[in-house]
């Protein structure tokens, strides 16, 4: 290449894995960002010979239609010069398909902002498999710009598809999904290898290969025991051969003497035909097999029988009836009179339908001395020339692991032979099982034409009968998913996903306490915890897709609520497929300049993906009083239902009556003499539901934070078929007690002070939280000495925030109270210790100077410390507002404050005493 190409500088900068619906797509994807540094100067137009050069080491590019709509449209988007990240997606789309993955799923969009630097989203069905190919397409196409001296493309091409056979499902695992997934049942892989959980919480089932979570492990240990099950079946009636198992080479010559000459020797415990030793004519063959057919048994016994001639047919049996029956022809070549028995055999295995296990439909003949012997047996050597026509045995036993063929025979089976099938599955008990018929013809009778059951196999492999190399191919996974899923048998929880800015754990609390008291095994997520009916499993914040995922795999759970953070969408999509209820309560400002979102438009984009993910008959519960959630009713393709505060005759409530006029749902507000009525319309019906006063999380319909929660959650729960009378009861024995709604508006009495524990940690929160507190003092009875309460609060903001949100929190506490004390989380987030509460206080002295209500400002960064100086600035009938981070340990230190009151830990005069100082305070409580 000449001195004037650039130096190739594609590179990945950002590799992120979606595992559900996601911003990019409505399905799982892969989303790489790069870097095409000098290359975003050089499209391809201006690259001489990269195109040719591409698809010579790729021809299976000139398929893609790309954005033509036709075959060959990436091949001229090529020629007519584009961008080196769409050459990098196509490829890796490409590495894929060679891989065996039809993913045609993909887009390449230019990073705002950012010259040079591309979005690459691709869909994928491995994850590992899908980032192994974008570093290879990346890999390629610098070495098409400038060659790398020691690049093989086709070693490299080599190690990927081997790489992505070993994470890759089986045949039978394969074909088992492919049955699930056209029938819309859910799967999760469990481990690495072929353990898959089918459906979702209650509804699971499970499968390792064939074995599923209805086979019974005795009958597994059954069939693992060749003598006994040999027993089973002879004392059924069945054809079976002599069998007695033994553990010393002379003892099978014993037995092989007593059952006569030929016979086999097999471990007893043994599978895929290891160990198996067939045709055995004398005792000095019997000494010769007999360590070989040990060394395969796990316990060290191994059987002998009477060798029984004839084809080798494996019946498939499941739920007790035949599904297919195949014919296993050993491995062998056929001689074409130019070949050696050598060659034959590299070419033979040189059938890309042939690979290493059962990572492929056929597996590759392995020539190893048992091989090499059989063939010297049959008068031949490895590097003889075998006759035209003459078939040459490489293996004794018809096992597709040892290299063997399939002919489908399935159709073909005498009657009698199936029934004989059919019982011996029943007699040993299984529901997947392989029976393996040794018999002159399976098409006749085998009690009339002589042949046996010879083994009965737990976990067949289904891959000689979903992949025959001869015949049609029998769909036996049906048979296996209407065992797990008879028809109409559901396979799906309902999920009901909430998400917004501020409201959602509660709003969950709420949805997730009406369908409690609907008898329901609730599995909820949220920023506390994962908590399985009823039950904290996990504490921590959970309302990202692994906590969604651990909740769906839990086999209690028989409906779902996730509440849905911004995080977790953008770090991984949702931890599911789809969700049959969407909430959305709002959309404020709140973690803004954090992983590519600058805008409250950009925000909303990023929630409104759950909305994204709601079917057909699903609903989405939208905020009507929100503009930019009202905006997501145009993204959701099952019904709208609206919720609003709003009054008749405004904006909103105009926009919903249209709405109910059409028949739509709705949850509003009916104001009345009486107070506020929430009602349930669904197109001409109106459903009182309950009175906001009534209601204990709204405090006498103080907290209208509360209310709009508890419409969004009537709405979830009426939209998720929750009858009225028990969303009424949910509602009404919901209140914001520790035990009900930990760290949200819960507030206790300590020495004579109203305190309130809550999570507000942002502006639109705060300013919710300060109408509550205006609302809330109007309403209460004021026992103290002074004219006017005192309203104290302790407030934080995370360290991650931009600096004006920070303040701005700041600003908006000042209008409320009198006192704020300032307070850091535990974790700084990447700030030095003291700088958000510095920009929090700078937010409050604003407002002090402009004549806000508060008067003081003080910082404490101790959480816990300032709690305590919070408590001591208090006099009987003020209200304290703990805005906690740590809500546990918050509510711990209240009661801890609480019972040394009691107890007199504190001197006369303490409580009220607003020049305490912290330290003092805490020598106090150290010596009680």
């Amino acid at each position: 290449m000449s001195d004037d190409r650039p130096s190739p500088d594609l590179t990945i900068v950002q590799v992120r894995v979606y595992r559900g619906p996601n911003i990019w797509s409505y399905d799982k994807a892969l989303h790489v960002v790069v870097d095409l540094g000098v290359l975003e100067q050089f499209p391809t137009d201006k690259l001489p010979g990269f195109t040719d050069r591409l698809l010579e080491l790729l021809p299976g590019l000139e398929e893609h239609t790309c954005s033509r709509g036709h075959r060959g449209g990436f091949v001229e988007r090529l020629r007519e010069g584009t961008w080196l990240g769409h050459v990098a997606e196509h490829v890796a789309l490409q590495l894929q398909k060679e891989a065996g993955h039809d993913i045609r799923r993909g887009k390449t969009r230019g990073v705002p902002g950012e010259p040079g630097r591309y979005n690459i989203v691709f869909g994928y069905v491995d994850e590992r498999v899908a980032q192994s190919s974008i570093r290879l397409a990346v890999r390629l196409v610098n070495h098409l710009v400038q060659p790398e001296p020691e690049f093989d493309f086709t070693d490299l091409l080599d190690t990927f598809l081997r790489q992505a056979e070993r994470t890759a499902f089986g045949p039978s695992t394969a074909a088992i999904l492919e049955e699930a997934v056209s029938r819309d049942i859910p799967w999760i892989r469990l481990n690495e290898h072929s353990l898959v959980q089918l459906g979702q919480g209650v509804h699971q089932q499970r499968i390792r290969a064939t074995m599923t979570s209805q086979t019974s492990a005795l009958a597994v240990d059954i069939a693992g025991d060749k003598e006994l099950t040999g027993k089973l079946l002879a004392s059924a009636g069945l054809p079976t051969p002599g069998t007695e198992s033994v553990r010393s080479a002379d003892g099978a010559v014993s037995v092989a003497d007593g059952i006569g000459y030929p016979v086999v020797i097999k471990p007893l415990d043994g599978n895929h035909g290891r160990g198996v030793c067939l045709d055995l004519k004398d005792a000095d063959a019997v000494r010769a097999a007999f360590p070989t057919a040990q060394d395969q048994s796990r316990r060290g016994w191994v059987v002998v029988e009477s060798m029984v001639t004839g084809k080798d047919y494996r019946c498939l049996i499941v739920g007790g009836r035949m599904q297919a029956i195949a014919e296993r022809v050993p491995a062998h070549v056929v001689g074409d009179g130019k070949s050696t028995v050598q060659q034959l055999v590299t070419e033979t295995n040189a059938d890309p339908r042939r690979g290493v296990g059962h990572e492929k439909v056929l597996t590759r003949i392995a020539v190893d001395d048992a091989a090499v012997a059989l063939v010297r047996a049959q008068g031949f050597g490895m590097d003889d020339v075998p006759p035209s026509g003459e078939m040459v045995k490489l293996a004794l036993t018809g096992n597709m692991s040892t290299g063997g063929i399939s002919v489908d025979r399935t159709f073909e089976a005498h009657p009698d032979n199936v029934e004989i099938a059919e019982e011996a599955a029943r007699v040993i008990g299984l529901d997947v099982a392989g029976i393996d018929f040794i018999c002159p013809d399976i098409a006749l009778p085998v009690r009339e034409t002589g042949g046996a059951i010879c083994e009965v196999n737990a976990a067949p492999g289904f891959r000689m009968h979903t992949h025959p190399t001869v015949g049609e191919a029998q769909f036996i996974a049906k048979p296996v998913v209407d065992l797990l899923f008879p028809p109409g048998a559901p396979s799906r929880v309902p999920i009901i996903a909430v998400t917004g800015t501020n409201g959602k754990t509660t709003t969950s609390r709420m949805i997730a306490h009406v369908f409690k008291g609907l008898g329901r095994k609730v599995g909820m997520t949220s920023t506390d915890g994962v908590v399985i009916d009823e039950r904290l499993v996990i504490r921590a914040d959970a309302s990202g897709p692994k906590s969604a995922r651990m909740v769906l795999q839990n086999p209690r759970v028989d409906l779902a609520v996730f509440e849905v953070a911004r995080g977790g969408i953008l770090r991984e999509g949702l931890g599911y497929d789809r969700n049959d209820v969407a909430v959305v309560t709002n959309v404020a400002p709140d973690h803004l300049g954090m992983r590519g979102i600058d805008t409250l438009e950009q925000l909303a984009q990023v929630k409104a993906v759950v909305v994204e993910a709601v079917p057909r008959d699903g609903a989405a519960v939208l905020n009507a009083d929100d503009p930019l959630v009202r905006e997501m009713r145009r993204r959701c393709s099952g019904e709208v239902v609206w919720f609003s505060l709003r009054p008749p005759g405004s904006f909103e409530r105009d926009l919903i009556d249209e709405h109910c006029r059409r028949g739509g749902k709705a949850v509003v507000l009916e104001p009345s003499e009486k107070g506020d009525m929430i009602v349930i319309r669904h197109g001409r019906r109106a459903m009182h539901l309950a009175w906001t006063h009534l209601l204990p999380s709204t405090f006498g319909g103080s907290a209208l934070m509360n209310v709009a929660n508890a419409m969004a959650a009537a709405g979830a729960a009426f939209a998720a078929g929750a009858p009225l009378h028990d969303i009424r009861q949910g509602l009404r024995t919901f209140s914001t007690s520790y035990y009900l709604s930990p760290g949200r508006l819960n507030l206790i009495e300590v020495r004579g002070t109203d305190v309130v524990v809550d999570y507000c940690h942002n502006p639109a929160g705060m300013r919710a939280l300060g109408d509550f507190v205006d609302r809330y003092s109007a309403r209460r009875e004021v026992k103290t000495d002074l004219a006017r309460p005192s309203r104290i609060a302790m407030i934080g903001a995370a360290g991650d925030r931009r600096d004006e949100d920070v303040r701005e929190l700041g600003e908006v506490a000042a209008e409320f109270f009198d006192v704020v004390v300032v307070r850091e989380d535990a974790n700084l987030r990447r700030r030095a210790k003291g700088e958000a509460a510095a920009l929090v206080a700078q937010g409050v002295q604003a407002q002090m100077a402009k004549g806000a209500r508060c008067k003081q400002v003080e910082v404490v960064t101790d959480e816990l410390d300032a709690v305590r100086h919070c408590m001591a600035r208090a006099n009987r009938g003020d209200l304290v507002v703990l805005c906690a981070d740590q809500h546990a340990g918050v509510l711990a230190e209240l009661e801890l404050l609480g019972q040394q009151a009691q107890a007199g830990a504190h001197p006369e005069g303490r409580v009220g005493d607003p020049d305490v100082d912290p330290a003092e305070l805490e020598a106090v409580e150290a010596d009680s």
